[in-house]
């Protein structure tokens, strides 16, 4: 069935998209990767430069391969959730011993590697290679839901009607369906935004479900705790010291990075479990990959 939104939408993208470095014609699928993985939870802005110089330093995954653990923590600096980095790290060594250092284009090959979820593989399957699968975000799942049901935002989780329905809206062919879930993308990203909507420039305002029931609110949810004196406040500023170390630090140099013992005990416990911190046999701590033999190879 062919999509009664397609074109509106498709017209509304060539005009308004941005020019975003991992959705141009000559983007490498290692790019669009990395792209998928740092916009988790990050907003564009912050990826930009980040995925710049990340291409910059490891254009192809043998590159960042051949590179610590550490170097892929350090390079990630402070852009949030840095497990990132680690299965980043682990997907470019993958790629490179099992696909020849070239990434995937099946979504099932993709799922094969580490950290890449079921909306990572199908992003990567369908705008890297014009693979015909549904891509749901958050921005595709809320303009979805205010389009089709005339709900405000969606379920807190993915459901298999959510899918279903964004299956039977792709249109026939690969590459035609990766411009409409990159098209439905930037809508929401742009004009069908979670806190203030701006339905007079919406080109589907005429079919919106929601905005013909009136704009209804959706239900209050908890907000998320402080991030001032959290936990995780207290591991970024004990892994942004061993970032900036050359090698393990002492327990009681961390100390000046949190003075709370046992927040600071229980955020390294944290790091220790996620493998972004290894604890070494005299009490210090590094980075995967800074353990004092690799630190006095690099010296010579």
């Amino acid at each position: 069935m062919t999509s009664p939104y397609s074109a509106s939408v498709g017209r509304w993208y060539a005009a308004n998209a941005r020019d975003l470095p991992w959705r141009r014609p000559d983007a490498t699928p290692w790019s669009i990767l990395v792209s998928e993985i740092m916009l988790q939870q990050t907003p564009v802005s912050r990826v930009l430069p980040a995925h710049a110089a990340w291409l910059r330093r490891w254009p192809e995954p043998a590159a960042l391969a051949a590179a610590t653990a550490a170097d892929a923590v350090r390079q990630w600096e402070r852009l949030g959730y840095p497990r990132r980095a680690l299965r980043l790290h682990a997907c470019a060594a993958l790629i490179t011993t099992q696909y020849d250092g070239q990434v995937p284009a099946a979504v099932e090959q993709l799922r094969s590697l580490p950290g890449i979820g079921p909306y990572t593989a199908a992003a990567v399957a369908s705008f890297a290679f014009g693979r015909r699968h549904a891509v749901l975000d958050t921005n595709v799942r809320r303009v979805l839901a205010r389009l089709v049901a005339g709900d405000s935002r969606p379920a807190p989780a993915q459901t298999a009607a959510e899918l279903r329905l964004a299956e039977s809206l792709l249109p026939r062919d690969g590459r035609a369906a990766a411009r409409w879930s990159v098209g439905v993308m930037e809508l929401g990203a742009l004009v069908c935004t979670a806190a203030r909507p701006r339905c007079a420039d919406c080109p589907l305002a005429a079919q919106c479900h929601w905005l013909q029931r009136g704009r209804p609110p959706a239900p209050v949810r908890p907000g998320q705790p402080a991030y001032h004196g959290s936990d995780r406040q207290c591991r970024g500023r004990l892994l942004a010291m061993l970032r900036g170390a050359t090698g393990p630090v002492a327990a009681r140099d961390l100390e000046s990075a949190w003075h709370e013992s046992a927040q600071r005990a229980r955020a390294l416990a944290g790091l220790i479990t996620d493998g972004l911190v290894i604890r070494l046999a005299d009490d210090s701590y590094a980075l995967p990959g800074d353990e004092p033999r690799r630190v006095a190879d690099t010296a010579r």
